[in-house]
């Protein structure tokens, strides 16, 4: 299957930076006023999700799912679970995280349930890239200027962290003492982070 884009309602500024992380065969999802970005870069989306009351209903031939404004999941968790039932491992969110927190923390949260479902999924935005970390290693290059590990779902253990100003051994992270911001890879290498137990938010920060 194809990479699924889902473009949230959320602002960010650097359209030069989501049209070089798409890719042609892209599936794109836009959720509600997440539309302005496929006004803004030219897209056509595949899907249209929402209750549209941020953004006007357009009217199109596109696939559209319009939803009731009372509900448990915000358009954007609708769009995922949607995804995830027609098959997509690989996704891409963005629009998802900064102005109102809420939005931003649930949105994170659907990182973790992504990974829990088995699916690669990323948040790009303005700053950084968002991953999961847990059962597979993750790798940062050197192109970012800091990456910071956050527990935001309990306690993470036998975490090792290689090729960084500050490595890590068999350690333990836990939400409640959040230690682990502001790394750095060192020049030249690749820093690969590693978890035994648990999950941790990476931010690779530009």
């Amino acid at each position: 299957m194809n990479r699924c884009v889902i473009f949230g309602g959320a602002d960010m500024a650097d359209m030069e930076r989501i049209r070089r992380s798409l890719r042609e065969d892209d599936f794109i999802i836009c959720c509600d006023s997440g539309l302005k970005y496929a006004e803004q870069l030219s897209l056509h989306p595949d899907l249209i999700v929402g209750d549209f009351d941020s953004h006007q209903r357009p009217e199109t031939k596109t696939e559209t799912i319009v939803l009731p404004r009372e509900k448990d999941d915000t358009d954007t968790v609708y769009a995922a679970r949607e995804a995830v039932r027609r098959g997509f491992e690989e996704y891409l969110l963005i629009g998802v995280v900064g102005g109102r927190f809420d939005h931003t923390f649930g949105n994170i949260g659907l990182l973790l349930w992504l990974n829990e479902q088995g699916k690669k999924a990323t948040i790009l935005d303005d700053y950084s890239e968002m991953e999961i970390v847990s059962e597979e290693p993750a790798g940062i290059d050197a192109s970012f200027a800091y990456f910071s590990l956050l527990n935001i779902s309990g306690t993470a253990e036998e975490i090792t962290i290689t090729g960084a100003k500050y490595p890590l051994e068999n350690a333990t992270i836990r939400s409640d003492y959040q230690y682990g911001i502001s790394n750095e890879v060192l020049p030249g290498q690749t820093a690969v982070v590693t978890v035994g137990s648990g999950k941790l938010l990476l931010v690779k920060v530009y």
